[in-house]
């Protein structure tokens, strides 16, 4: 049940970036017709998950590498290794054929991957933990 919520967490938390942000999309590329709702939300729940994934799996061998950045910068760093996990994430997800865009690194990538921590924050203050509820 955890691990349903966090994919839902992160599935509405990118679903808000790409609203806000005009360079991150779930689009198709130009051409193409406009996918179904139900096409989009499916998108949107796999890229959710892909995108934990790379937060689990490369983020904290990054973050280690990045120390002396982060250190250096009072923690300011923190913000380009998570817009590099949202690019990392594009660049898995074209291969596996899912709409998902980021137009410029700098400008989108970093205020995108700042609106989905500020969401991701917001929403896991909102959603109850289960562990914290049973004590």
């Amino acid at each position: 049940m955890k691990l349903l919520t966090r994919i839902g967490v992160n599935a509405v938390a990118l679903w808000v970036a790409t609203l806000v942000v005009p360079g991150l999309s779930f689009q198709t590329q130009s051409g193409q017709a406009p996918a179904a709702w139900t096409s989009k939300i499916v998108t949107v729940v796999l890229v959710a998950l892909l995108f934990g994934l790379v937060n689990a799996v490369i983020k904290p061998v990054v973050k280690v590498l990045a120390f002396p950045a982060i250190v250096l910068t009072l923690g300011l760093f923190t913000f380009i290794v998570n817009a590099f996990m949202l690019q990392i994430t594009e660049w898995i997800a074209k291969p596996l054929g899912l709409a998902f865009r980021i137009d410029h690194f700098f400008w989108d990538a970093v205020v995108g991957a700042l609106i989905i921590t500020v969401v991701s924050w917001g929403l896991n203050i909102l959603i109850p933990d289960e562990d914290k509820t049973n004590r």
